[in-house]
């Protein structure tokens, strides 16, 4: 069941964070609907602007509603990720999806209120929720690349005066992850203080986290032995930090590289150890259950997870 990315912030916030897996293809989406519904956890579903170009909006749309049809017990959001202005609107004239994120972060102040504003605008008068970006992430995310002298994290009392200016229902802000694989180095982690200050500047906004996966290195390891070239030395942010962001507000974390890593070593090991094998069906089955597998351990670093039984009695109440 789609419902408004709202209702699922104001029943999370506070309490535990909504996981929002970015998708590409047909095995994700079954793995997390798998994995989401073992696990008892409402979700976020991410389109980017290149899984629309990679997939095609329209095939898209018709594997998530029929994933639908098929998990009835399911209760998610669709998201898009990262939108530009005019991608932000096509997403909002389709009646598809939840919620968009215009991401107008590396204008300057004042252009970046001017555009978040005329996305909300536009959004709210579809009953459309709209997340925008503040601060600058680092790090590489498909046509995103920003490198790390360039990043920089959020100044909370800016953000107070966004959010007021632009009317925006959630904020996206930088507490010093970054998209990618490497996000930190030696035992750096969460920006904790800009996220407390930001919370009690804007008490009952939705705060999300980007760039958000842990990078295990287990994952790391297995797929250079399966003949990978990842440097060992990746890090990404603890899961254990996941919890006690949100209960400063974060009830979005954005996780995307960690089921590539999961994708990426499924494929490697089954063809290392099946060198003769060439039907790409047998590692996509293997990897919707390890994605599931991924997906409902997430669930519970999170807080999520059983927690669908009470969004469900929330929802009709409402």
């Amino acid at each position: 069941m789609i419902v408004p990315t709202a209702e699922l912030f104001r029943l999370a916030d506070g309490n535990y964070a909504i996981g929002a897996y970015n998708i590409n293809n047909l095995e994700q989406i079954l793995g997390m609907f798998q994995g989401c519904v073992s696990s008892q956890a409402p979700f976020i579903i991410q389109i980017s602007r290149g899984t629309r170009t990679y997939a095609d909006k329209r095939m898209l749309q018709a594997i998530i509603r029929t994933a639908s049809e098929m998990y009835p017990e399911a209760v998610f959001a669709v998201h898009l990720d990262h939108g530009g202005e005019e991608t932000c609107y096509d997403c909002i004239d389709s009646g598809f999806y939840s919620s968009v994120m215009i991401d107008a972060s590396h204008d300057p102040f004042e252009q970046n209120i001017k555009v978040t504003k005329r996305v909300v605008d536009r959004a709210h008068a579809k009953g459309v929720s709209v997340e925008a970006e503040l601060g600058k992430l680092g790090g590489v995310e498909e046509d995103l690349d920003v490198d790390e002298g360039s990043a920089f994290l959020t100044n909370p009392k800016e953000a107070v005066e966004f959010v007021h200016r632009t009317g925006c229902d959630a904020l996206a802000a930088a507490i010093g992850t970054s998209h990618g694989a490497y996000k930190f180095s030696g035992r750096q982690g969460l920006h904790f203080d800009v996220l407390e200050r930001t919370q009690k500047g804007l008490p009952g906004t939705p705060i999300v986290m980007h760039g958000s996966s842990s990078v295990p290195e287990e994952e790391v390891r297995r797929i250079n032995e399966a003949g990978g070239k990842i440097d060992p030395n990746a890090r990404g942010v603890d899961e254990n930090e996941y919890l006690p962001a949100a209960k400063l507000g974060v009830t979005k974390i954005n996780i995307d590289t960690d089921g590539r890593l999961v994708w990426t070593r499924v494929h490697r090991e089954f063809f290392r150890d099946y060198p003769e094998k060439f039907d790409f069906r047998p590692p996509g089955i293997v990897f919707v259950k390890e994605y599931a597998t991924f997906i409902a351990k997430k669930n519970e670093k999170l807080g999520s997870a059983g927690e669908l039984p009470d969004v469900r009695k929330a929802l009709a109440k409402s």
